[in-house]
């Protein structure tokens, strides 16, 4: 039997605390942190994606962060190869990798065996649907992958107009849906893995992501999200993130400042929903709940246990 290569990885909705949770694991298992966001791939998008600082990183390497322009797209193809090289680097080094995060299928593909390049294309379809695009509007692209993928509409926001098209794509060319094709991938794990959870009342979470977001404009994030309009970075797929689409309709004149603030709430409070409902349908996680805080202490003890447990390992305790 071939021996696995040993993946630590730590999920959770956003605002949940998986930054310090992940710093504090990652001195006791001597690992290096691999980013597993789809966002904090971008430079000069910060406040926005809650990128981790250098202070915050405590001396712990991070990598998959700020390798990307603002103007460049980012496929999970691309992901999954350069996660599974990072893996490869950490483990040279006597290293362990932490693979953190929020972007669900991102990890999971990372994780099983995925096979993206057997996934068909049809430009001029692809075309037609961008010109649909722009005169009809995301609402009307994402309502006509609702009657023909439900399951996958509910995991894509309408805004992410550029997997709403792939999705139809894939419809287009193979007859089945982008989840029939999900579910038929490969479901062996290719790594040893230890899949960590951080879940919490969904109250308090809420509550967090509200403040976070109260924190980041007191941190910048208009002026963060204002350098970017001002360049005229337009329908890419960095400002269709959450947090700079609310604020580009801001500035576009569409909505008051108070109003994208609390659109800005809402899309972030359902946005950790789909994460959760995404987590618990596609993957076999062990949750830990972290709601109280005073229990800090211990939840790093028994995540640390069970990560010992489940990967023979010893912490460095």
């Amino acid at each position: 039997m071939i021996n696995k290569e040993k993946v630590i990885v730590l999920i959770g909705p956003t605002a949940v605390g998986k930054t310090n949770t992940s710093i504090e694991l990652a001195k006791r298992f001597n690992g290096e942190i691999i980013s597993g966001d789809s966002m904090q791939i971008y430079k000069k998008m910060d406040i926005g994606t809650a990128k981790i600082t250098v202070e915050e990183m405590d001396g712990v390497p991070h990598h998959l962060i700020d390798i990307k322009e603002p103007d460049e797209s980012f496929s999970v193809a691309e992901f999954q190869q350069l996660v599974r090289k990072k893996i490869t680097d950490i483990h040279s080094r006597g290293k362990l990798p932490f693979i953190v995060g929020g972007t669900g299928l991102y990890i999971q593909a990372v994780l099983y065996d995925y096979q993206f390049t057997e996934t068909p294309g049809d430009e001029g379809y692809r075309v037609a649907l961008e010109r649909d695009l722009a005169s009809k509007g995301s609402q009307w692209l994402h309502e006509k992958l609702e009657k023909i993928d439900p399951a996958a509409a509910q995991n894509i926001h309408r805004n992410n107009t550029r997997r709403v098209i792939r999705a139809l794509e894939i419809h287009h060319c193979t007859g089945k849906t982008m989840t029939e094709y999900q579910e038929a991938q490969s479901q062996e794990l290719l790594y040893d893995v230890a899949l960590v959870g951080l879940t919490m009342d969904r109250e308090r979470l809420y509550e967090r992501i509200d403040l976070r977001v109260d924190l980041m404009m007191d941190q910048g994030l208009i002026q963060e999200v204002k350098g970017l309009y001002e360049s005229g970075l337009r329908n890419v797929q960095s400002v269709q993130a959450i947090g700079y689409k609310e604020l580009y309709d801001y500035f576009d004149g569409t909505v008051s400042l108070d109003k994208a603030v609390e659109n800005l709430k809402q899309n972030s409070r359902r946005y950790a929903k789909r994460q959760l409902t995404w987590f618990r349908n596609k993957m076999d996680v062990s949750w830990f709940d972290v709601t109280i805080k005073d229990s800090h202490t211990k939840i790093i003890e028994d995540i640390s246990e069970f990560i010992a447990g489940k990967l023979q390992l010893k912490s460095n305790k």
